[in-house]
């Protein structure tokens, strides 16, 4: 029985955009194509909930197994906001972009400008790059003996992130001495890899990414949620979110179970219909890198050459992000009138945390005059409706994600929803949604430049050595 709570903050999914007796039968998806995969989408529904917690599916246990996990993130968090006035994620893929997206998402969005007094916690940054300008401006800008930095990364091999602790476990010996590893916090595999040994050789805090979890699904274990608690957002409610939105996942019917109407559409969209874009345009400042968040997630996944009996598919959707209303002023005349490749998502607000009235003025300027007396929320619901009209009129298909609120419970209801649709995916179109090959070769390809001596990439040299060289002709 579903609860008040959960009734009044269930996000829901509204697919009429992109359904053919909505948008057009020569464009949009019929009732009867979807049921036609009724099998296929039951063969995918089951196979997900057999192997829940096993093999890559680890990530589908992590809202009911880390409560004692919770409460030391918890305990961690009240000492590093009592400790320290800066905290920095040093990380990359989905060890930034899931922190990232839930902050910008659950807090301030002037979260480090704030005051001391107003905000939740120490001023938070993610270095998820090694642009050495980036970490130049970092050190100009924090107190190093005042900051706590999260490295994470589970193999502990990650050249980016690696890198990254070399220069700050430098910079901290010199500024703060022997006390240089209390302001370390660990977060990486409890048995294999570099860091762990390096964390228990230098007594760092510590804390573990399951062996089962890939980066892109991490972002509701420590990885995610110690950036979370630190900054005074409640993790209990992100875990929460995340389990009334499985509860729902549990049906095996299509139209109950949103994640598996998502996938099935997605599926037929790709492989009916030839579209292979797929854009993700929030409409609130909020949810901006939850779209980030969801490329790598999409983009990842399901870009594979290869089924999983090694039969060639070169299959994916490329994710596109987007921002409404800013992107209407730079993509829109796109999707409205350019080729019938994408399928837009929007992700609409209902109400926001804020309400702020447009005065009266300018009454000689009657097209600007009638915004007076309006609100911004009111406003930009206009824009949304607009964009999605002017779709639905040239025939383009869209759908939306409606959040009633922006708060931790609906953002874990949203990041678990958007993690099912992926793993149904990977069912439907036979690949594994959770490995990574094409990341893994550019890896073998940077190291080896750089000069590292492990036998793969000594063969790596030799391949790379016979590669066909630039030609003077083509460069201007």
């Amino acid at each position: 029985m579903e609860t008040k709570k959960e009734f009044q903050q269930k996000i829901s999914l509204d697919v009429n955009h992109l359904m053919s007796d909505m948008v057009g039968h020569q464009y949009g998806v019929s009732p009867a194509q979807i049921d036609f995969c009724k099998d296929a989408a039951l063969e995918a529904q089951a196979a997900i909930e057999k192997n829940r917690g096993t093999g890559w599916l680890g990530w589908t246990e992590l809202p009911y197994n880390q409560d004692d996990i919770a409460s030391d993130i918890e305990r961690t968090a009240t000492l590093v906001r009592q400790q320290f006035e800066t905290f920095v994620v040093l990380g990359i893929g989905g060890s930034a972009l899931g922190p990232v997206a839930v902050q910008q998402a659950l807090n301030h969005l002037h979260y480090n400008e704030l005051p001391n007094d107003k905000r939740n916690g120490p001023k938070f940054y993610v270095e998820d790059n090694v642009d050495p300008e980036r970490m130049a401006a970092l050190l100009d800008v924090i107190d190093i003996s005042k900051t706590c930095f999260n490295i994470v990364t589970k193999s502990g091999a990650t050249a980016e992130t690696m890198s990254q602790y070399l220069i700050i476990a430098d910079a901290l010996k010199k500024a703060v001495g022997d006390n240089w590893s209390r302001h370390i916090i660990a977060t990486t595999d409890r048995e294999k890899g570099n860091l762990i040994r390096l964390a228990k050789d230098n007594n760092f805090k510590l804390f573990f990414i399951p062996s089962s979890v890939g980066g892109r699904f991490s972002v509701l274990s420590p990885v995610g949620l110690l950036p979370a608690a630190v900054c005074g957002i409640d993790i209990r409610q992100l875990l929460e979110g995340a389990k009334a939105m499985d509860k729902r996942t549990q049906s095996s019917d299509i139209w109950k179970n949103p994640a598996l109407l998502e996938a099935v559409i997605q599926y037929i969209l790709i492989q009916d219909v030839g579209i292979n874009i797929h854009v993700m345009m929030p409409y609130a400042d909020s949810l901006k890198y939850m779209a980030d968040w969801f490329s790598q997630l999409w983009a990842e996944s399901l870009g594979k050459s290869v089924t999983r009996k090694g039969m060639a598919v070169n299959v994916g959707q490329t994710p596109v992000k987007a921002l409404g209303v800013t992107d209407q002023h730079s993509q829109l005349q796109l999707y409205t009138e350019g080729p019938y490749d994408k399928v837009i998502t929007f992700l609409h607000v209902g109400e926001f945390g804020s309400t702020m009235p447009i005065p009266s003025g300018c009454e000689e300027y009657p097209n600007v005059s009638f915004l007076g007396g309006k609100t911004l929320n009111q406003l930009i619901d206009a824009e949304y409706s607009g964009t999605q009209y002017a779709l639905l009129r040239a025939g383009r298909m869209s759908q939306t994600i409606h959040l009633p609120f922006v708060n931790a419970y609906t953002v874990g209801q949203l990041i678990w929803l958007l993690e099912m649709v992926t793993a149904y995916m990977g069912e439907l179109l036979d690949i594994d949604a959770f490995n990574q090959p094409g990341v893994e070769e550019s890896k073998i390809a940077s190291y080896t430049v750089l000069g590292n001596v492990d036998d793969k990439y000594r063969r790596k040299q030799e391949e790379m050595a016979a590669a066909p060289k630039s030609k003077a002709a083509y460069i201007l």
